[in-house]
């Protein structure tokens, strides 16, 4: 069975391919999370929504026309992996591009599911390639299946969607944090999800990026890629001794998390979580918090009557809102 669509998009071939291949443009409409080796024989890794991995092979490249690849899903429970081809090719329109899209050697039973996910995503390349954005993702929004490992991936959606709101002149904002514009945030941000990939077992490097979006999103893929390969099972070692692996899996979820709302505060940005990726990791954070008092967390503060689920976390944390 096979899935087609054409979709046109009112922007040159060059940047529709731009679209359909690089990291920072997928991330806007198709992915939480990419990787891509754009060459024949390179690898590529999309975290498509949180705990849906696709991963594969990029079969072949012709440059601003067409990339095929081997799509494989990696990771998903209840899904066997799908021994299919996608093939994306560009064309030049008059005032634009068209995308094609086909999806081959599904089963009828895959082709309805990818059927559908095809449809979602399309139009949300239709959306991006007419803003520059398609937005949050309803499909992102609250997983149906969640543990350390997708709530850490969830609240990387949730703080992409803050950063790329932060502009050049934020840097020197003060945030919740006390001591830390921006600027330091981000770079205290950028430390932390080295260190959180230590305690994976990976040996990850901060790299100069175009935006602060691009730099925290490849570094918390990196960190979160170490976790889902290590598994949650047993004890994981950290700079303060050993501890279960889903205690230390966790911290991503409340570093990501809660420096989105930091980030939100300081620029006046929004912020759009669901209560259900909150609850999740506010039971993680009710682990590590009460521990960590007096060094990487304050005394919990009250939050204002009819505070958001979000800001009651905050509180908890020993954050206070900003003044408007």
């Amino acid at each position: 069975m096979t899935f087609s669509k054409t979709v046109s998009l009112p922007v040159s071939p060059d940047e529709a391919f731009a679209l359909v291949t690089q990291p920072e443009r997928l991330r806007r409409w198709t992915a939480v999370t990419a990787r891509v080796d754009l060459r024949a024989g390179g690898e590529y890794r999309w975290t498509v929504t949180p705990g849906n991995v696709v991963a594969g092979t990029v079969r072949e490249v012709e440059p601003g026309r067409r990339v095929v690849l081997e799509w494989a899903w990696d990771d998903m429970p209840g899904a066997e992996d799908v021994d299919s081809t996608v093939i994306i090719t560009v064309e030049p329109t008059d005032g634009g591009s068209l995308v094609t899209l086909t999806h081959e050697g599904l089963t009828p039973e895959q082709e309805v599911g990818h059927e559908e996910g095809w449809n979602h995503f399309l139009g949300r390349l239709e959306v991006a390639a007419a803003k520059g954005d398609a937005g949050p993702d309803e499909w992102a929004f609250a997983p149906e299946r969640m543990d350390e490992v997708v709530a850490a991936e969830a609240s990387l959606a949730v703080l992409q969607g803050v950063l790329r709101q932060v502009v050049s002149t934020d840097r020197e904002k003060p945030t919740p944090c006390a001591d830390f514009t921006v600027h330091q945030l981000a770079d205290h941000l950028l430390d932390t999800l080295v260190s959180l990939g230590a305690m994976a077992g990976a040996e990850l490097t901060r790299a100069e990026a175009p935006t602060l979006e691009d730099a925290v999103s490849t570094l918390a893929s990196d960190a979160i890629e170490a976790w889902r390969r290590r598994g949650l099972e047993g004890m994981a070692t950290s700079p303060f001794g050993e501890a279960p692996a889903p205690v230390l899996a966790g911290i991503v979820s409340i570093e990501l998390l809660l420096h989105a709302w930091d980030f939100a505060q300081a620029t006046g940005a929004t912020i759009t979580v669901s209560d259900a990726v909150v609850e999740h990791v506010a039971g993680s954070a009710a682990k590590v918090i009460p521990g960590a008092r007096g060094r990487a967390f304050a005394d919990e503060v009250v939050a204002d009557a009819g505070s958001d689920a979000l800001t009651r976390l905050a509180a908890y944390s020993g954050r206070t809102p900003l003044a408007a």
